[in-house]
């Protein structure tokens, strides 16, 4: 016999059912304030906690260092700084030349595959996670936020007569974005510019016209950019938006809703879910990820967190809207990334990049040689029976010190450095052009090009430095 145990009125198991309830109630009371953008309004989107908005403030918060960088010191300078004036980056105990600017060149080849490879693996992640533009957004949005109110009342003071009030929230708003746009400008400009003697002609009004122009279109970017457009500028002016889907495929994980366990939505429906609009509500541009994958959508996962909160609500399991891959949705085989012709593509160039980098760093040598023979004449023909190759040495020194060298020749037996003949004296940071004579016996010049060796050595300890090949043409 089986007995049947109901839950009092009035009990603990009532009172949260109730409360489940009321919470849904207000979901659908507030769902009429999320619409998607189509550019007529703008957008107040609501912020609820979960992972994904713990992951946005993590890479927010690694923009700091970008604020404070410029204030490390290192040896007595500025830790990192492109000193245009001297054509020199400082990294720290590293100093580029212009020299140097392949590895500059890596560094930005990889950069661009790390995105191309992020992208194919989870879409637009960049773009919702780590992008400046994403980023700064997000912080003016919640500094909106603290001065004017949650969503729907920013939309009732945006909507609202002007007065003193509505005067006073605008204007102090505006100022705080302004102030972050000159944080923003002057913060770029003291990477070019010692930051404290940048601050000193700033305090003092006194400076070159660049100081003072140069902070300008990031404070206008800024303001412009992150503080009115918003959303308007990844649907209209980014370009990655438009070519996200050529570089994306059926493996690729985007958050995506599930249609044959959602549908048919609404409150009262089969499907799980009970269109509350609320992943609508938390996204940043405004869309409807039930919609599928459109370019305003920068993939930041909010709606997860949104959707996750609703299905813990009412009881159904979490991952309605989740990061999967169509062939995931469609119940095709998933394949591993390690095993997907592209993503190996990448790795072996992000690898080659990389590798390449770090060669460059660990071989940046105090002094660099390079060596161009002559071009006419080629080779001339001595009084003795000898032949002599004339060359132009560039020795670039890097070091901090003046350097004292000197030259010599190696792998071309019988081969004689005739100039110079003496040492030579580089200052820091300079270049100096040398002409140089080779000659050697007509007996072993040999027939056409033969290979020979610079090297450069300490003229007081016969230390060797550095070295460079080229050629040495005979006759023939």
């Amino acid at each position: 016999m089986s007995t049947t145990t109901q839950t009092p009125p009035g009990s603990a198991a009532d009172s949260a059912k109730g409360n489940k309830q009321l919470s849904l109630d207000e979901l659908y009371l507030e769902a009429g304030h999320h619409q998607v953008n189509l550019g007529a309004k703008k957008i107040h989107a609501k912020r609820i906690p979960g992972k994904f908005r713990n992951l946005k403030w993590f890479a927010a918060s690694l923009y700091i260092l970008f604020f404070i960088g410029p204030y490390f010191r290192w040896e007595g300078r500025q830790a990192v700084l492109f000193n245009v004036p001297e054509r020199q980056y400082h990294l720290f105990e590293l100093t580029l030349w212009p020299q140097d600017v392949w590895i500059l060149s890596l560094a930005l080849l990889t950069f661009f595959l790390a995105l191309y490879a992020a992208t194919a693996m989870a879409g637009r992640v960049f773009c919702g996670t780590f992008c400046w533009m994403t980023v700064w957004t997000d912080v003016y949005t919640w500094i909106e936020e603290k001065m004017e109110g949650s969503p729907p009342q920013r939309r009732a003071l945006d909507s609202a007569p002007w007065g003193a009030r509505k005067l006073a929230i605008k204007t102090g708003k505006t100022l705080v974005f302004l102030l972050l746009g000159v944080a923003t400008g002057v913060t770029f400009t003291s990477y070019f510019i010692d930051a404290g003697d940048l601050w000193r002609r700033y305090l003092s009004l006194r400076g070159p016209v660049e100081i003072w122009v140069t902070p300008l279109p990031f404070v206008i970017g800024t303001y412009l950019g992150v503080g009115i457009m918003r959303e308007q500028f990844c649907f209209w002016l980014c370009p990655y938006a438009r070519i996200q889907s050529a570089m994306q495929d059926s493996e690729t994980i985007i958050p995506t809703y599930d249609v044959r366990r959602g549908e048919p939505r609404g409150r009262h429906k089969d499907g799980d879910c009970i269109d509350c609009h609320l992943c609508v509500g938390v996204c940043p541009t405004g869309v409807d990820i039930r919609d599928g994958m459109q370019e305003g959508c920068i993939m930041c996962a909010l709606c997860i967190d949104a959707c996750n909160s609703v299905m813990r609500k009412v009881d159904k399991p979490e991952g309605l809207i989740r990061y999967g891959s169509l062939d995931e949705f469609l119940g095709l085989p998933v394949v591993p990334l390690y095993k997907r012709p592209r993503i190996i593509m990448y790795a072996i160039l992000l690898a080659s990049t990389l590798s390449g980098i770090v060669w460059g760093l660990t071989h940046l040598g105090a002094v660099q040689l390079n060596v161009i023979h002559e071009r006419q004449p080629l080779y001339v023909m001595l009084s003795d029976g000898g032949v002599q190759n004339k060359y132009t040495l560039r020795i670039v020194n890097k070091s901090d010190t003046t350097l004292n060298l000197r030259f010599a020749v190696s792998d071309l037996p019988g081969a004689v450095l005739v100039s110079p003949d003496a040492a030579v004296r580089v200052a820091p940071g300079r270049v100096l052009p040398l002409n140089a004579t080779v000659r050697m016996p007509r007996s072993r010049a040999g027939k056409g090009s033969v290979k020979v060796e610079f090297h450069v050595l300490d003229s007081a300890t016969g230390a060797f430095i550095t070295e460079t090949e080229s050629r040495f043409i005979g006759p023939g």
